[in-house]
């Protein structure tokens, strides 16, 4: 399987490894880059800060909280979905927020899914997994030329 790395932009650090250990049973958690706030995703996405010197190429997904510090979610993904660059990228809000007013403005803005976060552990994995194996392995991504085209 030719996979590619994940994104995983999340600020709670028991939420980033159940999220990693539910990933590691299809052998995706060592491709996933973790950042802990909406900064760091951003700094991640555009080469910058710590990671100006980070190989080139964007992720396959991201997986985005909502609630971080910093900047938020939702301007997170404003800014992606709003860059030529960046746009075809999908991207997962990975949330515990149930509230109708988040979940319309993620899909106003462009969101690919919205992934309400279970309490119960064993739900938990289960949704991570499932929303692991569909953007990387299932999923079809756009053809090499498009990303291309979409980084000039």
């Amino acid at each position: 399987m030719n996979i590619r790395h994940i994104l995983l932009a999340e600020d709670d650090p028991r939420d980033a490894e159940l999220t990693l250990a539910a990933l590691e049973e299809y052998n995706l958690a060592n491709k996933v880059v973790v950042v802990n706030d909406g900064e760091e995703a951003l700094d991640y996405l555009y080469c910058r800060g710590k990671f100006k010197t980070r190989a080139t190429g964007n992720p396959i997904a991201v997986l985005l909280d909502l609630k971080m510090p910093k900047v938020n979610g939702l301007e997170v993904l404003k800014i992606i979905k709003a860059d030529e660059h960046l746009k075809i990228i999908p991207i997962v809000v990975l949330t515990s927020s149930r509230e109708t007013p988040d979940l319309v403005e993620c899909y106003q803005y462009g969101v690919n899914a919205y992934v309400v976060k279970p309490v119960d552990f064993g739900e938990f994995v289960k949704a991570v997994k499932q929303v692991g194996i569909f953007w990387a392995v299932v999923n079809e991504p756009p053809p090499r030329i498009m990303r291309a085209e979409a980084a000039t």
